[in-house]
């Protein structure tokens, strides 16, 4: 599996991130070892977390850090085998345990990396940007991690194009590190945070890219055609918005392109998103070992100028 640079971060990752945020909760943890280890096994080097995950679905904050890093200690090994990317600044359910603040981000970081049981993140994003805190002392947080070894490259998640500009402006006045990855929102059904400016930005910057969302919460599996079928699926809340004539059409589209390449349509998907301008990889969550197999499948898929016109 052929590498790709991630921007200018000297680092380079296999084409698709697992996404670390169904650990401990859609993925139990002795399933998830099983998992993980899979996704590692196909050539895939590169996991995403946060210290936030699964606050959302109602588990304990920091979770899925925990998780990885029970995994971390239990292979060894292991940890050098693989980029690993998390994140701060979400709201973590204490006082003060939020934002971008160099307090915070020190403090959030230590927690982090004892949680990971590892004394570095290859790739640290701010989760969402602060408006509360002036991105030059943020910025000037983040250095300071670099320069104790702790860090070694940063990102910026949830951003749109100005503010990245900006940030990446501080950074070069201030003469700080800046902001070398983003993050956004991005799959063949939601375009809009990315294609424009953000990743005209991206491109002229020479960003890494690494998207989320990238399968739309499991819209683009494909396995959603009724309200009901979604309904029933934990990820309800974040599937209701793509229920539209659109979506399915799209949806139609894929199992049509999916079936010239005797493929399935999230392994279309995938291979959209990694076929994109600007794009380094997408974000893949996985709950099962045949789900990886999946993701192994999506990176070896070529789609021709045919197949990409067919998603539009």
């Amino acid at each position: 599996m052929t590498p790709r640079p991630l921007g200018p971060t000297g680092l380079a990752i296999a084409p698709i991130v697992f996404g670390g945020n169904v650990l401990g909760w859609t993925l139990p943890e002795d399933e998830a070892f099983r998992v993980l280890d899979a996704f590692v096994d196909h050539g895939f080097d590169a996991i995403d977390t946060a210290d936030v995950y699964s606050i959302f679905a109602g588990t304990a904050p920091g979770t899925s850090e925990e998780v990885l890093g029970r995994w971390f200690a239990a292979r060894p090994g292991m940890r050098e085998r693989v980029t690993l990317i998390t994140k701060v600044g979400l709201d973590m359910g204490g006082v003060g345990e939020k934002g971008l603040s160099p307090r915070w981000i020190a403090e959030g970081s230590e927690r982090s990396l004892k949680r990971l049981k590892t004394d570095r993140i290859d790739l640290y994003f701010a989760h969402v940007p602060d408006p509360d805190t002036p991105p030059a002392d943020t910025l000037a947080a983040f250095e300071a991690l670099i320069d104790a070894g702790k860090v070694r490259a940063l990102g910026a998640s949830n951003y749109d194009a100005d503010t990245i500009r900006a940030a990446l402006d501080v950074a070069e006045d201030e003469r700080l590190a800046g902001f070398q990855v983003v993050q956004p929102r991005y799959n063949v059904a939601d375009r809009g945070d990315f294609e424009g400016p953000m990743r005209e930005l991206c491109i002229e910057r020479g960003l890494g890219v690494i998207t989320y969302f990238s399968l739309a919460n499991g819209f683009l599996t494909g396995k959603y055609r009724t309200m009901a079928e979604i309904e029933a699926s934990p990820r309800a809340e974040w599937l209701r918005g793509y229920m539209s004539d659109e979506n399915l059409a799209l949806v139609t589209a894929l199992h049509e392109v999916a079936d010239r390449h005797r493929a399935r349509p999230a392994e279309v998907a995938l291979a959209w998103s990694m076929a994109q301008p600007g794009v380094t990889a997408p974000i893949a969550s996985a709950t099962s070992v045949e789900q990886v197999a999946s993701f192994a499948r999506a990176a070896a898929l070529t789609l021709s100028a045919e197949d990409l016109a067919a998603l539009g």
